[in-house]
């Protein structure tokens, strides 16, 4: 699923969003995120983050969102594992076209991309976005109130 720029500014205007509810709500509660290989291996998705040295937008995403991705829901559903761009971190992955922006958010379902982020558009947009590619691929998430 490739998210273009109208798609994004449609959620943001349409949803209003800063944090997901349901994001929000983990971090009150302190929620504990897959930290075992084993429970990570659980997880039912996976969200690469294709970044490279000297990427500014890696770096706010790493420095705005970073610390909480992990006690979300989103986290919980879809592990994030960092990788380099000009690495070979794509052998064995059924993806689309390789990525040329970092940060490239691809969502995994097993080796299957199910969806795609490029750039980081800030918080407002990230988390609409990723949480409408988890809906769409068949997450259990509910929709942001």
């Amino acid at each position: 699923m490739r998210i273009d720029i109208a798609t994004k500014l449609a959620v943001v205007l349409s949803l209003g969003l800063t944090l997901s509810p349901l994001s929000a709500r983990a971090l009150d509660q302190g929620a504990a995120a897959p930290e075992t290989p084993a429970e990570q291996a659980e997880a039912p998705f996976r969200l690469l983050m294709v970044e490279q040295d000297g990427c500014a937008y890696c770096r706010m995403w790493n420095a705005d969102l970073g610390p909480i991705y992990p006690k979300t829901p989103e986290g919980k559903l879809a592990p994030l594992e960092h990788v380099q761009l000009r690495s070979d971190w794509d052998s064995g992955l059924e993806i689309g076209p390789r990525p040329v922006f970092t940060p490239t958010f691809i969502l995994l379902e097993g080796t299957r991309e199910v969806g795609r982020i490029e750039g980081y558009p800030g918080e407002d947009f990230f988390w609409g976005l990723l949480g409408m590619a988890l809906r769409s691929a068949g997450a259990d998430l509910p929709q942001p109130q």
